[in-house]
């Protein structure tokens, strides 16, 4: 019954774009062969789609439908363009058209029509349809209203598909045609439902000292359609785009994910990075595809632990003279980092932003997670910094020891900062410090030297002994 329904619905489908392709003057739908598309993807969830298509036109006023186009496209961004003879061809109007069929579509068209419905014990029942949202409510030829629940309802017959129902987003063109023939057509567009981001995994050696790095791109389709043996390029940055108003009402299915490897090519685009994948590719809908971008191995690498026990605490532009004020925050946490290079003496490659996994081999050789960060677009010649996690065996400890009000505009405040190391081997920590109660600050006692970081940042590093501890002290003086 069911594929009986579906074939009589194709056949309805074809007879009524046949219908609406009967205008004055006589234009019929041309005949559209598709070839490679062109997909350049911005990972900001939008997509580029350029297609090459063929033509068979004949002169005079006539429509094209093509259907095979992405659900979520920006209508307002589609361009027809006729390579054969651009001055001769004339887009007149042009169409998306999204209003997809469907059981609750046919239910609201049909209301005050006849339908017949069949239940789940083969009852059928015929009316006229009151109402179709929920329950099904008929009234049948004698005027007794049926009420039939939703659940048990096995199948629905429509005598015929209402006018604007489509099976597949469309976009129709009215052209009008010097030149009979065989056109060659340019067909672009934006959608969205398309992006790609980095994904990489680096695979740090024991001594934590070097590394091993592949990245990868994961583009997820989501955008209602598929692109076969398409021509790929992925653009790396951040466009300044107009949000528009308009956003069809058309569901996609989840992701499933696979993978593929192909080698490719980067280079400058504008502000941005282009990276083109150098074979054709086939994206489908609902699917995420990996794409093998850049690798680099025996990467000089750099791992740090940061104490900072007052995060969160910054000069807000006001003084701050109350005493108790970010003095216990009770932080112990030290963080542990990742830093290497991608200019030529380390991965020697731009890095789009994305996830970095951090992976080291275990005793046995397998490798384990060991932490993770996220990296915005990060040129060449630049130091990337991750953060993989927090050292079990390093505890740090923040104690205000004194705070003195020396005047209206005057306060000096004391801290002791010990760190212990709980470990076999000799660590170097850097210790951070957020001087945030005034912006004119001074370091006026310090048991070792400082570096200034920022306007209200200092740091000092300490070398804690394995098995031991190292102590940092000093006092700060506030004027406002």
């Amino acid at each position: 019954m069911r594929k009986r329904l579906f074939l009589a619905s194709l056949l309805l489908v074809t007879l009524a774009v046949a219908s609406y392709l009967a205008l004055s003057g006589g234009p019929r739908a041309a005949v559209a062969q598709e070839t490679g598309p062109e997909l350049a993807v911005y990972n900001q969830g939008v997509a580029l789609v350029k297609d090459t298509r063929t033509l068979t036109l004949d002169s005079g006023t006539q429509l094209i439908t093509i259907s095979d186009v992405a659900a979520q496209i920006d209508p307002t961004s589609v361009h027809f363009r006729s390579l054969t003879d651009p001055a001769g061809t004339i887009v007149l109007e042009q169409n998306f058209e999204y209003d997809l069929v469907g059981v609750d579509k046919l239910l609201s068209r049909y209301v005050d029509q006849q339908v017949q419905v069949i239940t789940n014990d083969g009852t059928t029942y015929g009316g006229t349809l009151m109402s179709g949202s929920g329950d099904i409510i008929l009234q049948d030829a004698e005027g007794r209203i049926l009420v039939i629940s939703r659940s048990q309802v096995r199948d629905f017959s429509f005598p015929s598909l209402p006018d604007g129902l489509i099976t597949r987003p469309s976009l129709v063109w009215l052209l009008d045609a010097t030149q009979a023939g065989q056109h060659e057509a340019e067909i672009t567009y934006m959608t969205s439902g398309i992006s790609w981001q980095a994904n990489y995994v680096l695979l740090l050696a024991e001594d934590g000292q070097s590394l091993d790095l592949s990245g990868w791109v994961t583009l997820d389709n989501r955008s209602g359609a598929t692109y076969t043996d398409a021509k790929l390029k992925l653009i790396a940055g951040d466009i300044n785009r107009v949000q528009p108003e308009y956003k069809a009402d058309y569901a996609v299915g989840e992701a499933m994910p696979t993978a593929a490897a192909a080698p490719m090519e980067e280079r400058g685009f504008f502000e941005y990075h282009l990276y083109e994948v150098q074979r054709p590719v086939t994206v489908r809908d609902n699917q995420t595809k990996q794409i093998e971008m850049v690798t680099a191995a025996d990467v000089a690498a750099l791992k740090f632990y940061v104490y900072e026990g007052n995060p969160g605490y910054t000069f807000w532009g006001s003084p701050e003279p109350d005493p108790t004020y970010g003095a216990s925050t009770g932080v112990t946490a030290v963080r542990t980092f990742i830093e290497f290079s991608t200019g030529e003496d380390g991965a020697n490659a731009q890095l789009p932003a994305g996830v970095v996994r951090v992976y080291q081999n275990d005793v046995d050789g397998s490798a384990l997670l060991v932490g993770e960060d996220s990296i915005g677009h990060t040129p060449k010649d630049e130091t990337v910094q991750l953060y993989v996690g927090d050292a079990f065996d390093i505890v740090g400890e923040r104690v205000q020891t004194d705070f003195r009000q020396i005047g209206t505009d005057i306060v000096e405040e004391s801290y002791e900062i010990t760190l212990r190391n709980h470990k076999e081997e000799d660590v170097q920590v850097r210790v951070m410090e957020r001087l945030f109660r005034w912006s004119d600050w001074d370091v006026i006692e310090e048991s070792a030297p400082h570096t200034k970081l920022d306007s209200e940042t200092v740091e000092w590093r300490l070398d804690v002994p394995a098995g031991g501890e190292a102590t940092v002290t000093y006092t700060v003086r506030y004027k406002w």
